[in-house]
């Protein structure tokens, strides 16, 4: 969807808020045993750390792979559109999931080296569920409609 360089920032940036505020939710949700009011707050103080990381490693790394990969797989002349898609944004999910849990496990359920990989393992594999779905049903739609919205004359220019 984004064309230039600029708009791959911003649409990268609302992609990246949505999606870790979210998974940040999620997981705090998990770590107290219930979802409550006091974890969209909580959230809030994760965000910036999380949210650069994950920036970071999106727009350098895993955007480009997925790319790639999606690419690689699909023909863009013979398929659907939504097909690429979809197929980009899982990509980028199997991708970014186990890079953020590891994050995650690092900053906020680190209990010592000797049971890293465990709680690594444990924190994707509880994280890529909600992740999957949360971007294929609800973050990439949404994320795309204000996207649209946003940059409508200019991608109505581009055409």
């Amino acid at each position: 969807m984004p064309k230039t360089k600029f708009q791959n920032v911003v649409f990268t940036i609302i992609m990246v808020i949505v999606m870790v505020y979210a998974m940040v939710c999620y997981n705090i949700s998990i770590s107290l045993g219930e979802m409550n009011n006091q974890v969209f707050l909580m959230a809030l103080g994760e965000l910036p750390l999380m949210g650069v990381i994950a920036f970071i490693l999106e727009f350098v790394l895993v955007e480009r792979l997925a790319r790639k990969i999606t690419f690689k797989l699909l023909d863009v002349k013979k398929v659907q559109p939504i097909f690429i898609t979809i197929t980009l944004s899982a990509l980028i999910v199997c991708f970014m999931c186990p890079l953020m849990s590891f994050f995650a496990t690092i900053f906020f359920n680190y209990n010592g080296i000797e049971n890293l990989v465990a709680k690594w393992l444990q924190t994707s594999v509880l994280n890529f569920p909600m992740a999957m779905c949360w971007q294929i049903f609800y973050a990439g739609p949404l994320v795309r409609l204000i996207f649209r919205t946003i940059f409508k004359k200019q991608l109505k220019e581009s055409k």
